[in-house]
């Protein structure tokens, strides 16, 4: 088990037509995962002004998930999709009459143990639907639901995976540290 930081990061990216997220997790106890070269992600957990930047002591604890957003398919029932298989963006009209949406990755409602309708709700929430939800307002909904593949990297992985590649590349001193803070 871990214990994941209140702050949770992501940022999304759109890059041909595909979508990006990237979580940012600090976390107090290791898990095993994939390793890819990710730099570009690392620096946004830096620099995104929407959250404060990463602190020195919390890279050793620092974990990064990529997901990769894929098959997009509009749907006609806000109902049309399963839990922890389909991620979901709605789109909707708020109280103020201004178009807003919101969206969770197909592993948010599981790990919540959220039902559709809870789902939904919380996602109206988060984009900011302050009147009461009712199910006539649900129908009003458009749903988008998609599929997605994750890939979790930690800071020491990262370090391990740079380190091994500058060398692969016949440079045989090893790497100064990466400043992240410049």
């Amino acid at each position: 088990m871990y214990i994941e930081r209140v702050n949770f990061m992501v940022c999304e990216l759109y890059v041909n037509k595909a979508t990006l997220f990237a979580s940012w997790k600090i976390k107090e106890e290791l898990i095993s995962s994939d390793c890819f070269n990710i730099c570009f992600v690392f620096n946004s957990a830096l620099k995104d002004s929407r959250f404060p930047p990463m602190t020195r002591d919390e890279l050793p604890r620092l974990f990064c998930s990529v997901s990769l957003l894929t098959n997009f398919e509009d749907v006609c029932d806000y109902l049309d999709w399963e839990v922890g298989v389909h991620g979901i963006r709605i789109e909707f009209i708020n109280e103020k009459g201004s178009k807003r949406t919101a969206t969770y990755l197909p592993e948010v409602a599981k790990e919540q143990g959220w039902d559709h309708i809870q789902t939904i709700d919380s996602l109206l929430r988060k984009g900011g639907y302050k009147a009461p939800i009712t199910n006539e307002f649900r129908k009003t909904i458009k749903l988008t639901r998609y599929r997605s593949e994750k890939m979790t990297l930690s800071y020491a992985e990262y370090l391990a995976h740079r380190q091994h590649h500058h060398f692969q590349n016949g440079i045989g001193h090893p790497l100064p540290p990466y400043n992240h803070y410049s």
